[in-house]
């Protein structure tokens, strides 16, 4: 098993702040904390702070003021490494990290839409987190014309962004079925959920740059921690 992250300090802690404004966990207008406060609550160091806050005030979401402080600025449009994944906590936001359960090269499913035309896909199971809190479990199918092999230390948190960087994947868009589903056997008591259980569902379909399908994926997640949102 594993559970890492490339991501560095600041890019984490960022990407946790924009899902937080963005959710309206910190509501628009709002004044942040001072840096050293703010840093001493989220145990990380005052430059790794102001480093995370410059991501957030280049992406129009954060406004300095000088003599007054930082106040958040909400907006929707937001690109960010987490940009496609739904499922926040239900007060809102939430870090997204994952533990790579198993990596494996099988045949397709045959009830899996078409995403690509080889008979074979890499099957990723995952088991994720918001805040450390685990959320929900996933099986995602990416066909084998990106790459002909992937091991559990190839990954990380943000499959998305291992694709960028390292198979010249660019998901462009996705396609959600959301439904309700029963645990499947393979799910690990660490995910605080049980086999048979009826959770919440959801099928994925992405594209890749050049508007092919390349990857299929089904979540099972916790609505008792969890929920889906989509904002439009």
């Amino acid at each position: 098993m594993s559970r890492q992250s490339i991501l560095t300090k600041h890019a984490q802690l960022s990407e946790m702040l924009i899902r937080e404004i963005i959710s309206g966990h910190i509501q628009d207008g709002s004044r942040l904390p001072s840096e050293r406060q703010m840093a001493t609550e989220l145990d990380v160091a005052v430059g790794t702070l102001r480093k995370a806050l410059a991501i957030l005030e280049k992406k129009g979401l954060l406004e300095r003021i000088q003599g007054s402080g930082n106040y958040v600025r909400h907006r929707n449009d937001v690109t960010s490494i987490y940009s496609f994944f739904r499922l926040e906590l239900l007060g809102g936001g939430g870090l997204p990290t994952a533990k790579v359960l198993n990596v494996s090269k099988l045949m397709k499913p045959h009830d899996a839409p078409f995403f690509g035309d080889s008979a074979y896909g890499h099957c990723i199971k995952r088991l994720r987190f918001l805040n450390d809190q685990p959320i929900a479990i996933e099986e995602i199918w990416l066909d084998t014309r990106f790459t002909d092999k992937i091991t559990a230390i190839d990954l990380s948190d943000s499959l998305y962004l291992y694709y960028k960087e390292n198979l010249n994947l660019i998901i462009s868009r996705v396609q959600d079925l959301v439904s309700v589903n029963n645990i499947p056997d393979w799910c690990p008591l660490e995910s605080q959920m049980t086999y048979g259980d009826t959770v919440g569902y959801i099928e994925r379909t992405s594209w890749d740059q050049e508007g092919h399908p390349a990857e299929f994926s089904k979540t099972w997640f916790n609505p008792k921690i969890a929920h889906y949102t989509a904002r439009l």
